[in-house]
């Protein structure tokens, strides 16, 4: 049985840093494309940034460029997400998720990821 459990949210100032983890259990996430998702209050599940399982390659939306990093631990099997400069409007709850593979690139699609964790709050407030 696969499981994903993110860790790490809470409540940061703007310009602030926050590092989310996601500890996989039943699969082994080097196999798989990983991805970042987030919801905030009113809005649709968006994708974040992605990781691909065939060479490690990343891709992000245009407004976490520079700022949001993705990253594996394949001793730990978890996911990493460092967040820097943080701004309100990332405020939200984050997912993390694990699928497949469409391709030799991931996608920041939400409908190409098969499992998810149960989320975890961002808040970004001063």
């Amino acid at each position: 049985q696969v499981q994903l459990v993110e860790s790490g949210g809470g409540l940061v100032q703007p310009g602030g840093s926050l590092r989310l983890s996601c500890a996989a259990s039943g699969l082994e996430l080097k196999y798989y494309d990983l991805g970042w998702f987030r919801q905030a209050p009113g809005k649709e599940r968006e994708a974040v940034i992605c990781m691909s399982h065939s060479d490690d390659s990343t891709f992000d939306i245009d407004s976490v460029k520079g700022r949001f990093t993705i990253s594996r631990d394949d001793v730990k099997n978890t996911i990493d997400l460092q967040m820097k400069n943080l701004k309100p409007e990332d405020t939200a709850v984050y997912y993390c998720a694990t699928g497949p593979g469409y391709g030799p690139w991931c996608r920041l699609v939400n409908a190409t990821y098969n499992h998810w964790g149960q989320g975890t709050q961002v808040t970004v407030s001063s």
